[in-house]
């Protein structure tokens, strides 16, 4: 079988029934304690309807998300014994991966608060298009245009 194969679905979540919130809780999750990530992002989730009022929290998630997750990012290549940074489109799956990543990075690194309340501030914050989170890719884009000139290097 392939490495390049189709990837298993995970399915969606109990609340909202949502694939990207389930990969999300997985993301979250440490030392396989599903119910103890799943309780933090739905009191997130909770927290973020209780302060934004009229806001559905699935579509804040959401637009956090497409906000969080970095279009381009260099790469390194070595060509002719030099490194070049290439910048290089993101793979949706990866694009979300990081997305998770820098998320849960930087909501733990939020003042000493319960976990969902960090979640709950950084999300309201990238929806918002602020937040660490979001300078982290706004980062990893000047990076690529900064690095343009090397584009035709790509492999």
């Amino acid at each position: 079988m392939s490495k390049k194969g189709s990837y298993k679905s995970v399915g969606g979540d109990f609340r909202y029934g949502d694939e990207s919130v389930s990969r999300f809780i997985n993301a979250v999750m440490l030392d396989g304690k599903k119910d103890v990530a799943a309780k933090i992002v739905y009191d997130a989730f909770d927290i973020i309807a209780e302060k934004m009022t009229g806001e559905n929290p699935l579509e804040v998630y959401r637009k956090a998300m497409s906000n969080i997750a970095p279009v381009v990012e260099v790469r390194s290549k070595r060509v002719g014994g030099a490194t070049y940074q290439i910048p290089m489109e993101v793979k949706s799956s990866r694009r979300g991966a990081l997305a998770f990543r820098w998320l849960k990075l930087y909501a733990a690194k939020r003042g000493g608060r319960s976990m969902a309340e960090k979640f709950a501030a950084e999300l309201m914050d990238a929806a918002n298009e602020q937040g660490a989170s979001v300078k982290k890719r706004d980062e990893v884009h000047r990076m690529a245009d900064a690095n343009k000139a090397f584009a035709h290097f790509r492999f």
